[in-house]
């Protein structure tokens, strides 16, 4: 896994506004987007996205993860089985490696092509859950992290993702501690308490200049 920079990585420093929101799994990004996008109306770009389109059936990367684990990840229609692979990478580290290299450059060149595509926009907003192991945080002027604490997260990953508690807490060890991305965040939404108080969060961070 991508090992954490002694310093910060150096921001975007262009006219854009972009917005690097990341956080653990289950904590709420999503969530955060979708008021970024529905409320204040910014493009949002998601690395999710990106990622289930470059493994969506027929495509090269596709090919590539059923060329290595064969028809255990593949579905009669075609689809990578995401839940098989999901018991594959997140109980290998090596493998979920080398997933990681295979996608994780794909979705940096989307960001880039669709940043250029929304040049015109004043803010725009780069959802990634893994925005700082990948080195994404780059193309970003800040980066917000949504916060929760290690006892919500599993147990909204839990009835979220109908997972059990070992492979919840996989998941959630895959990713970087949220106390290790707090530290490098630019500025944390808690999203402990209810919608509205999110919300509001959301609209101050929003009204603040970036750093």
């Amino acid at each position: 896994m991508t090992s954490e920079p002694h310093h910060p990585r150096r921001r975007w420093c262009g006219p854009q506004r972009r917005i690097g929101l990341t956080g653990g799994i289950a904590t709420g990004k999503s969530t955060v987007a979708a008021m970024l996008s529905d409320r204040h109306s910014l493009p949002v770009l998601d690395a999710d996205v990106y990622a289930r389109q470059f493994l969506a059936p027929d495509t090269a990367a596709c090919q590539a993860v059923v060329d290595r684990y064969g028809q255990q990840v593949q579905t009669p229609s075609g689809a990578l089985d995401r839940r098989a692979l999901g018991r594959m990478i997140f109980t290998q580290p090596a493998e979920r490696r080398w997933l990681e290299v295979l996608t994780h450059p794909l979705v940096r060149d989307a960001f880039t092509r669709d940043l250029a595509r929304h040049h015109r926009a004043a803010t725009v907003v780069l959802v990634a859950p893994l925005l700082f192991e990948a080195g994404l945080e780059v193309l970003c002027s800040e980066v917000w992290l949504v916060d929760l604490d290690e006892a919500s997260q599993l147990e909204r990953l839990l009835a979220r993702d109908h997972l059990s508690p070992q492979e919840a807490r996989q998941r959630i060890q895959a990713q970087w501690p949220l106390a290790r991305k707090r530290r490098l965040a630019d500025l944390i939404l808690k999203n402990h308490g209810n919608l509205v108080e999110l919300a509001g969060q959301v609209d101050v961070a929003l009204a603040k200049q970036a750093p």
